[in-house]
């Protein structure tokens, strides 16, 4: 039976078990998991929240994050701006990027979640307003989220990546986990 790991990791958390180059100490999977033999289902930079799932099995991480299995993630997106149905239009098209087109996704505006706080809490500023959208991609390139929704002139405020296939964050507070049978 392969274990799989639903993780939610916090804002300011490196994606892997260990902190190599770095004169500062970062938090790491290891300050919250304590499980010989799991590993991460792809990544999720530090500056991001939410879902990371971990695995002893390679065949499931490789079904998870290879971007040939075109599995959905679905983030929780805080934009800069109130972004219009235009963006959110050419969001759906595909954006075009340095580095290509990407496929098609799923963007709708969406109310503001109920999350838990950020420590520390996003830059606010008076005179621009923000907003949040729901986004599903079925691909994962470098800082992708990102990437899309500054091309659409929305830059990412606060990213919370919710759900990867059928896993959610439902239930799971940050720093925490929860086993599921696969």
């Amino acid at each position: 039976m392969s274990r799989l790991i639903l993780f939610n990791k916090p804002y300011d958390m490196l994606s892997q078990f260990t902190d190599r180059g770095s004169e500062t100490t970062r938090a790491t999977l290891s300050d919250s998991i304590a499980i010989p033999g799991v590993y991460p289902a792809g990544r999720l930079d530090r500056d991001s929240e939410g879902l990371l799932l971990l695995t002893d099995d390679g065949r499931l991480q490789s079904r998870i994050a290879d971007p040939k299995f075109k599995t959905a993630k679905t983030y929780l997106v805080q934009v800069e701006g109130e972004i219009g149905e235009e963006a959110l239009t050419a969001l759906r098209r595909g954006v075009q990027l340095k580095d290509g087109l990407t496929r098609p996704a799923e963007a709708e505006r969406i109310a503001d979640p109920d999350l838990w706080p950020r420590n520390p809490p996003i830059r606010v500023r008076k005179s621009v307003p923000d907003g949040w959208i729901s986004l599903t991609i079925r691909e994962g390139r470098n800082r992708q989220v990102r990437r899309m929704t500054a091309a659409v002139g929305h830059p990412t405020l606060r990213l919370v990546r919710w759900r990867i296939g059928d896993w959610t964050l439902d239930g799971i507070a940050p720093g925490e986990w929860r086993e599921v049978r696969v």
